[in-house]
C-alpha cells in the first residue's frame, strides 16, 4: 500500500498550514477586497437610510411606503438582484456595492426610525422649552439618544453584508467568496475552510468594532445615567455631558 504524502496540500486536508504560508498574499488581497466592499456598501446604505428615516418621521404618511419598498427590496434573492443591476453597472464592483447597499436599507431605516420614535417625549419637550430649534434638537438630542437602536441595525446590516459579499463572486468581486467558490469547484478543502473561517472572523471583528463605537457614542449608558433631563432643565448631548 502506498504511504500517504507528507504534504497536506497533496493530501487535500481541510486544515493545512502550508496553504496559509503559500497563499498568504492571495488571502490578504481577498480579505482586503471583502472588507472594502462591506464598508463601502454599508456606508452607502447608511447615507441613503438616514434621510429616508428622517423623512418618514417628519411626514408620517411616508412610513408605510418607505418601509414597504425597502422590505420588498430585501426579499429579492441576491442572484436576482445582481441580475437586475447588471445592465446598469455591468460586471463591476459597483454592482456588488449597490446591491448590498439596497439590502441594508430595510434594517437601517427601521432601526433609525425606531430609535427616533423612542426618544422620550419629556426630553423633546424640555429641549423645546430651552429654545432648541428643530435642527439643533435633532442633532444634539434626538440622534444621540437614537444611537443604540440605530447601531443595532447597523451591526446586523454589516454582518449580513459580510455574508452577502461572497455572492459577488459570480461577477468576480466577492472577496473571500471568490476563493470559496473556486475551492468548491476544485474541491480544494483547505481553501474553502480557510476562506469561510476568515469570513466569520471578519463578521465578528466588525460586530465588536461597532459595539465599541456604540459605547463611545453613548457614555451616559456606561455611567448608568438616565437620558431624561434632570428637572426638565438639562439635556444629554452627543458627548454625554449635560447641556
Amino acid at each position: 500500500m502506498t504511504a500517504p504524502p507528507d504534504d497536506c496540500l497533496a493530501r487535500n486536508d481541510w486544515i493545512c498550514g502550508d496553504y496559509l504560508s503559500t497563499r498568504r498574499q492571495i488571502l490578504l488581497d481577498a480579505v482586503g477586497q471583502h472588507v472594502q466592499l462591506t464598508v463601502v456598501s454599508v456606508g452607502l446604505g447608511l447615507v441613503i437610510a438616514l434621510p429616508l428615516a428622517l423623512l418618514a418621521r417628519r411626514r408620517r404618511w411616508t412610513v408605510g411606503p418607505v418601509l414597504g419598498i425597502t422590505t420588498v427590496i430585501y426579499t429579492i434573492p441576491s442572484l436576482a438582484m445582481f441580475s437586475l443591476l447588471l445592465p446598469v453597472y455591468g460586471l463591476s464592483a459597483t454592482l456588488v456595492v449597490v446591491g448590498l447597499a439596497l439590502y441594508s436599507l430595510t434594517l437601517l431605516v427601521r432601526n433609525i426610525l425606531a430609535g427616533l420614535d423612542g426618544v422620550p417625549a419629556g426630553t423633546k419637550e424640555a429641549a423645546r422649552g430651552m429654545g432648541y430649534g428643530p435642527m439643533r434638537q435633532l442633532l444634539t438630542v434626538e440622534l444621540p439618544l437614537a444611537v443604540p437602536a440605530a447601531m443595532a441595525g447597523l451591526r446586523i446590516a454589516t454582518v449580513s453584508a459580510v455574508a452577502l459579499t461572497t455572492v459577488g463572486a459570480i461577477v468576480g468581486y466577492g472577496g473571500l467568496g471568490n476563493l470559496i467558490y473556486a475551492g468548491m469547484n476544485a474541491y480544494f478543502k483547505a481553501q474553502v475552510l480557510t476562506a469561510s473561517v476568515l469570513c466569520v472572523l471578519i463578521a465578528v471583528a466588525f460586530d465588536l468594532l461597532l459595539l465599541g463605537v456604540e459605547r463611545l457614542l453613548t457614555p451616559w449608558r456606561r455611567a448608568g445615567r438616565s437620558p431624561r433631563p434632570a428637572r426638565g432643565r438639562r439635556l444629554p448631548t452627543a458627548s454625554g455631558r449635560r447641556a
